[in-house]
């Protein structure tokens, strides 16, 4: 059976695929579709099953295997699937979700170590402890966890993957510019997105959480470096504790974009152009791994529903 990310233009397949997502919704004519999104561990397709049935809706849940007939088709410039069948796996067929999850594409003991290791490189003392607390705190939750239900790192260990890219990318710019305080981009890189063990529900049917729709992980994670603060018997209103809290609730950028404050330090600027390139590259490569040179990606929501030509190798 192939897999999502090798299906062409108009072919009729049949595969065994995850529910990542199964949002039920009301079409013009009343009746309740569930639009689908399909997931392997070569990536995702959405589909729209039409007039579902109270049943289906019950049989159809997000994190559960089915048996998908199908054709692969383009809607408004997004590759989709059109439903022909679809059934729940039976007893002898392969029906453990964890099989059809994408994942980081290096080891989670290879992250774990290289994230140890940045911890040694974080100087201020204070910073140093607060990062340890909370990795020790949510360590399980961080290397397992996806860093979005969609766009970009949304596959298991997207979140600690994502952190060490940017990473990568924080110790490249300490080089260039010496002037950056390597220790505080280091720790509001690992601590930025954190608070995603708290918005989101895991890396199988990715949902937001109750709190994570109505406060969101910027604020999570603040909140966070408080309670670790007086944990520590850390006084927060000390002024490298505030402008760490300032690095996490400022990377979004721009009020519009959920941060309560924009970047006022160099720091935090950075954090959040490194931040907002590697979720950028992420959905820009993932799109252009499913073509061929010569050829336009399909339209990148999270790009401004851009999409992208592909040079012919010159």
């Amino acid at each position: 059976m192939k897999k999502i990310r090798e299906l062409t233009l108009d072919e009729e397949f049949q595969a065994f695929v995850l529910i990542k997502n199964a949002d039920v919704r009301v079409a013009k004519n009343g009746k309740k579709f569930i639009a689908f999104t399909f997931q392997d561990t070569t990536g995702t397709i959405d589909g729209k099953f039409w007039g579902a049935s109270e049943d289906e809706i019950q049989r159809f849940e997000a994190g559960k295997v089915v048996f998908l007939t199908g054709k692969r088709e383009v809607y408004q410039g997004n590759p989709q699937v059109k439903i022909l069948q679809l059934r729940n796996v039976r007893p002898e067929e392969p029906g453990d979700a964890s099989l059809y999850m994408e994942r980081a594409p290096i080891r989670k003991e290879e992250m774990e170590e290289e994230i140890s290791q940045t911890l040694f490189e974080i100087l201020n003392p204070h910073w140093n402890r607060i990062v340890r607390f909370l990795m020790n705190k949510y360590k399980k939750e961080f290397f397992e966890f996806p860093a979005a239900k969609r766009n970009h790192h949304a596959y298991a260990g997207g979140l600690a993957y994502h952190t060490t890219t940017m990473l990568h990318l924080g110790k490249a710019i300490v080089k260039e510019y010496p002037e950056v305080n390597a220790s505080l981009l280091y720790a509001g890189i690992i601590l930025h997105d954190l608070g995603k063990v708290i918005e989101l529900s895991g890396a199988i049917a990715t949902e937001y959480t109750l709190v994570g729709n109505l406060v969101g992980h910027l604020v999570l994670i603040d909140e966070e470096i408080t309670k670790a603060c007086l944990a520590l018997k850390i006084d927060e209103n000390q002024e490298d504790v505030i402008v760490l809290r300032h690095m996490v609730l400022a990377h979004h950028g721009l009020l519009e974009y959920g941060s309560p404050v924009r970047p006022r330090i160099m720091e935090a600027e950075i954090l959040h152009q490194i931040d907002n390139l590697d979720a950028s590259m992420q959905m820009l490569l993932t799109s252009i791994r499913q073509k061929e040179p010569g050829t336009y990606t399909d339209r990148i929501f999270g790009m401004d529903n851009r999409s992208f030509y592909i040079p012919k190798d010159v």
